[in-house]
Order: structure tokens, then sequence, then C-alpha cells
């Protein structure tokens, strides 16, 4: 087992921050290139339209499996691999976060806590086809060498993310104009403990980045989660924590270091105390169910 997660970037096969691939009928084995792998992160989404077959993976712990018509996403620093593809006709799209509109961003990243493949139906495959085939024949070195043919390639991505926004809220999503300051704030800071976590422990620090008071962080995270501000750092900590020692050799001591704890006991007992049992006991466990 290696010593860190390998975590893949597009810079390697594109300088654009985005690929997009049609599938047909293919199996895992045929794209090796783009799915197997093995265990690791990307830095950049994954979007993933399946038209027909069968296809499984291993994401963050959870095996997820969508059959025929279906979408489902990856967001940057998801741990995962390839386990299952056959026979998939559809879309893969790999894009640079910096890419994605703010508001899908905020859909993906926050709404949607426990993401899992959502049938489409006939409609929404006819749109995403189009968007998809439509974006595929702009992603050329000629329009992308120009900035109005960049913008052109910019807004189809923006269309085809905005269609996977409406098939995961189910159309009913009023949008981010229209949600309370309290959601707007809660989305902000869950995206700011997303990044920071590993530098940034205390509900304090990011009050102080969002030009709040800690207390009416603390409110208003309470008010529109059901859980404290403190809650969602350690569980940011706590996922990472998980996926290091599932597949890492790093020792608890060099994983604590890792995000940002000097204090292994304290980091052993912050563990302990969220999961309900020591980081080495879990090691066993993931490792002992494999």
């Amino acid at each position: 087992m290696k010593q860190t997660i390998p975590t893949y970037d597009l810079n390697s096969i594109t300088r654009h921050g985005i690929l997009i691939e049609r599938i047909e009928k293919r199996t895992m084995s045929t794209i090796d290139n783009l799915f197997d792998k093995g265990i690791h992160r990307d830095s950049h989404y994954i979007f993933t339209f399946l038209e027909s077959g069968r296809a499984k993976m291993m994401v963050d712990f959870k095996i997820i499996e969508a059959r025929d018509a279906a979408v489902f996403f990856l967001l940057p620093g998801q741990v995962h691999q390839g386990i299952l593809m056959e026979k998939v006709t559809g879309w893969f799209i790999a894009v640079k976060a910096d890419l994605l509109p703010d508001t899908a961003r905020s859909v993906f990243e926050e709404t949607l806590v426990d993401v899992q493949p959502v049938p489409a139906d006939g409609s929404w495959v006819e749109k995403l086809n189009v968007c998809a085939g439509m974006l595929q024949m702009s992603c050329t070195e000629e329009m992308l060498a120009t900035k109005e043919g960049f913008l052109v390639v910019q807004s189809l991505i923006n269309a085809f993310t905005g269609l996977y926004v409406l098939i995961f809220l189910g159309g009913n999503h009023a949008g981010a104009s229209s949600e309370s300051r309290a959601v707007q704030l809660t989305r902000k800071f869950r995206i700011l403990v997303r990044k920071e976590f590993k530098t940034l422990k205390s509900p304090s620090a990011y009050a102080g980045l969002l030009n709040i008071s800690p207390g009416y962080l603390t409110e208003v995270i309470r008010e529109v989660t059901g859980k404290s501000a403190q809650h969602w750092i350690h569980q940011e900590v706590l996922i990472e924590a998980k996926r290091l020692l599932s597949f890492t050799q790093l020792s608890v001591k060099e994983i604590a270091y890792e995000l940002g704890y000097s204090d292994n006991a304290y980091f052993s007992r912050l563990f302990s105390k969220v999961e309900g049992c020591p980081p080495t006991e879990f090691r066993d466990k993931y490792r002992n169910r494999k």
C-alpha cells in the first residue's frame, strides 16, 4: 500500500481544464486511462452520464452503482476507485473547478450530502446528449485558442452542469439568489471549511474570514444545519483522516501531522470521540471488511 493517496489532475492530458469523452458500449478495461487508476483522487470534477449499461465504484468507503439512464458526479478530493463497467454508453466529462459557475458548485458541494446516481428520464437524456455533443464539438484547439471560442465552451459547460443541478434537485431549486442570508452564509462557511480545515480549526477563524462575529456564525450554522460550526470542521477532519487510515500506510502520528495537529494524542482523542473508536481500531475494521 502506498504512503500517500495519488491525486491526478488534467494537466498531463489537456491544458484547457476540460476533457470530454463519448463512451460507446465499453467496459472498464478499454478506457483504463480514464477509469482504472486504482484508489486515487482527482483535483477536478468528474461528471458521468449513462444512457445505458452499468457502472459501479467505491467513493469514500461507500459503493455506488448506476444502471441504465442515470447521472452522477465526483467532487475534487473524493477518494474513489472504479470497480465495474459493463456495456456503458454515455458521456464522461472532467472539468477543473474554476471553470464551473459558483451557483453550480454550491449545489454540488453543499446541498448534496450523500451523492448517489440519479435516474434520468427520456427528456433529460435528450437534453444532456445534445449539450454534451455540442461541448465535444466545441472543445477543439482552434476554438479554445481564442477568447471568443473559449467563451462558447464556457457557456456549454455552464449549460451542461446546469442540467445536472436541475436533475439532482428535481427541478425544485429556486436558486441561490432566493435563499436567505443564513443559508448563503452556511454555504460559504462549508466551502471555506472544505478548503481550509487542515490549518483553521476554530469557528472564530472562519467567522473572521466571513467578516461576521463568532457568535453570529455559531447561531446561523446551528439554525440552518442543526449542527454546530465545530461539528462541520471536525467532519472534514474526520473524513480525511479515514481516507488516510484506509488507503495509506501512514502512521496515526503522521496522519495527525498531515491534518494540522502537532499533538498526536489530542488528534486520537478527537477521532475516538467523533467516530466512536480509536484511529487504529478504525483502520483494522476497514481492512478486515475488504
